[in-house]
């Protein structure tokens, strides 16, 4: 079915969203992690990336705060560049879980891989594929050049999260060692558990990330710096990625009623993908019991349901002026 939708609509759902959502009181920030603890909780930002390049940014949009495990996704992206789809589904996989993102107990039942680069343990696996191997400085610039690549701008660390969460990661510290134990991880296991760390504690904004979200859904080229970021035939392989794990074990109730491919982090940040259509973010720090922050779930779901939107839905969706 044909579906057009103007740029106009766009705005005011999105306005609509915001001001339906702002006055939500639950959830609560993620406390296990001091510095996280500490954020305004009333901070809330919303901002959507069209394919034209055009964004549209409502609240705290410009407001930087930790990536946390959206950033599953960017490095997710970045061994699939390095490596290629295939060989990433060998090393990792990409299957949902269904338990909570730092799961022990998921490593132990799947030991022959660690199911999803969007789950910690994945993650951690991601960051030692790497390359080059066995050095962090040129990991860690590739790791950063590639979310500057995706976003259209540079993230910038948050030095007090990234010592935070050093400081805090006990169960990451488990998953490192139990990966390598099984021989699911391709570098020394402190230096991926730290750039898994370093990665989680960069600043960014919510468009920094509505722009992310319209490069994959742009499929690979950045709507606004014009920049061919990845493959086109990646793009099907992260968005499938987001939709079956983004919420962790929640993924399936968001598909069922949001409808888009979304990925979600403790700093309050979800990133949300609507392949040839939109990239969508939302931020807000306080979080449901699963991890996901509660303003950015509804806001994103209600401009989805307002607009009629959805990966499942078979429209061809056309935006126009």
């Amino acid at each position: 079915m044909e579906k057009k939708i103007s740029i106009s609509q766009i705005k005011e759902v999105a306005q609509q969203a915001y001001n339906e959502v702002k006055g939500q009181t639950g959830g609560k920030n993620a406390d296990y992690i001091p510095y996280l603890a500490n954020i305004d909780s009333k901070l809330f930002g919303l901002s959507i990336c069209l394919m034209n390049g055009q964004t549209i940014n409502i609240g705290d949009t410009d407001y930087r705060f930790g990536i946390e495990s959206v950033s599953k996704v960017h490095t997710a992206i970045l061994i699939l560049r390095q490596y290629g789809a295939q060989k990433v589904l060998d090393m990792i996989g990409a299957d949902a879980t269904g338990l909570p993102f730092n799961s022990i107990i998921a490593i132990l039942l799947e030991n022959d891989h660690p199911s999803t680069p969007l789950v910690n343990a994945g993650a951690i696996s991601a960051c030692s594929m790497v390359q080059p191997a066995g050095n962090s400085d040129k990991k860690w610039d590739a790791i950063v050049q590639n979310i500057t690549e995706l976003c259209g701008s540079a993230p910038q660390l948050i030095d007090e999260l990234y010592k935070s969460e050093t400081a805090t990661n006990f169960n990451n510290r488990s998953i490192a060692w139990l990966l390598k134990n099984y021989n699911r991880i391709y570098d020394d296991p402190d230096l991926a558990l730290d750039l898994y760390t370093r990665q989680c504690s960069l600043g960014i904004t919510a468009e920094q990330l509505g722009i992310a979200a319209g490069t994959i859904a742009n499929n690979g080229v950045n709507p606004v710096t014009k920049q061919n970021v990845f493959e086109a035939g990646l793009a099907p392989k992260i968005t499938s990625m987001i939709s079956t794990v983004g919420f962790y074990e929640h993924s399936g109730d968001w598909m069922y009623t949001a409808g888009i491919p979304a990925k979600s982090g403790v700093g309050g940040g979800v990133m949300a993908v609507l392949p040839g259509v939109m990239g969508v973010s939302a931020f807000a720090p306080p979080l449901d019991e699963a991890g996901n922050s509660v303003k950015a779930q509804l806001a994103i779901k209600f401009i989805m349901n307002k607009l009629g939107l959805g990966v499942f839905n078979g429209d061809n969706v056309t935006i126009t002026e």
